[in-house]
């Protein structure tokens, strides 16, 4: 039998029996598709949140006080807390030659109160350099001035929640506000730039980090933003960091420096391993449309005994017999992955549309993957009818039996 004598024969036995056929490739179609959908949702989630963390700066460090160890061992004593991250710790590590801006940051929580409104938002204290650092920008007015960070300086930037919640639709750039039970002149207002430090900009007022200080009487700093040179010099600024910081506690190596990429290629890390994961279940479907291939393909020789008597007594051989049912089984799983494959697009395409903040991405590999899998579980899973058929005894396959 030539090869179009195969492709032929399987598609006119397929068309046969239309209805069971359209079921079978259906099935193939939704588990095609629901790899390639899942292992979308999967990327889209790593992309965003690698474009969000991305979107917090540029070859940054992160200083927190106290130090995390990995070793274990007893719990600290009760009582024991770590020492605190002071601004002239911050200030200090300006000497590093790797380190090109440094942002401070306090942060607290209090109320702030303008002509009888009120409303109870975060307070983030840092100086003049946040803004390059965050790459934020100021919708109308301007930033926290530059000058001696340690100066309390009775100055606020308020996000656009914020100013509508307290002015409504006026301008509040050089109204006072009070925020605690302190007094500060209004400079400017942030543009929307969605979330920070587990915060939303758009709601909150941003001091000079002495003046969050002493809002909150306390010294100590919630964290620092570095800004490095460049990306080759991130892990030489960390070393700087913990030594100069070292040098000023006493010895005491009690602050963590976490990089950007350490924590852009964990989230890489975990959010990579949890789209292969979903797309291996979704997987699971796809074998079990090629067990339902075998059971079609099992009736469809029990139907065509006859049929294959014949051929086989016309001189077909037990390849060319086999050639034919597993071309079934092939056609079947490649039809229907091409049709889930084009389904699961066209999901992705609607779902899109939709949606403005997070977007579905299909990676490169899940239709590959998709498609790979499914021939393999059609023509391993009609594997078994192909051999039953070609090993009839055409004599007896001729008598229907």
């Amino acid at each position: 039998m030539r090869s179009g004598d195969v492709i032929g024969g399987a598609l006119r036995a397929l068309t046969a029996h239309g209805a069971r056929s359209w079921l079978t490739l259906l099935a193939v179609a939704f588990g095609s598709a629901a790899v390639v959908l899942l292992s979308s949702l999967g990327e889209g989630a790593r992309r965003y949140v690698l474009e969000e963390f991305t979107q917090l700066g540029t070859h940054l460090l992160i200083v927190l006080p106290g130090r995390n160890e990995t070793a274990g061992g007893a719990p600290p004593l009760l009582g024991e807390t770590p020492r605190d991250l002071t601004l002239q710790d911050a200030l200090a590590m300006l000497r590093s030659v790797h380190v090109q801006q440094v942002a401070p940051i306090a942060v607290g929580q209090a109320p702030v109160s303008a002509e009888g409104r009120e409303r109870e938002v975060t307070i983030l204290g840092t100086t003049a350099d946040f803004l390059d650092v965050r790459h934020l920008s100021v919708a109308s007015g301007r930033f926290l001035p530059s000058g001696d960070p340690e100066r309390a300086m009775p100055y606020a930037v308020v996000g656009q929640t914020l100013a509508e919640a307290l002015f409504g639709n006026a301008s509040p750039v050089g109204r006072r506000v009070r925020i605690g039970d302190r007094r500060f002149r209004i400079i400017g207002v942030l543009s929307s730039s969605g979330v920070s430090m587990g915060d939303n900009l758009a709601d909150l007022a941003i001091v000079p980090v002495a003046s969050a200080q002493a809002l909150f009487d306390n010294p100590g700093l919630f964290r620092v933003l570095v800004q490095a040179r460049g990306r080759q010099g991130l892990d030489r600024a960390a070393e700087d960091l913990r030594r100069i910081v070292r040098e000023r506690h006493e010895g005491e190596d009690d602050v963590t420096v976490i990089t950007q990429d350490a924590i852009l290629g964990t989230f890489d890390r975990i959010l990579g391993a949890l789209t292969l994961a979903v797309a291996g279940i979704a997987a699971i479907s796809l074998v079990v449309a090629g067990i339902l291939i075998m059971n079609v393909m099992l009736v469809s020789v029990s139907q065509r005994t006859a049929e294959v008597g014949l051929l086989k007594a016309l001189g077909a051989r037990q390849r060319d017999v086999m050639a034919l049912f597993l071309t079934e089984a092939f056609l079947l799983a490649g039809a229907g992955t091409v049709a889930g494959v084009v389904l699961a697009y066209l999901g992705v395409w609607l779902v899109n549309m939709h949606l403005q903040a997070f977007h579905l991405s299909i990676p490169l590999w899940a239709p590959l993957a998709a498609t790979v899998v499914a021939l393999a579980a059609g023509l391993v899973f009609g594997l078994l009818p192909a051999r039953r058929a070609s090993r009839l005894d055409p004599v007896t396959a001729l008598t229907g039996r």
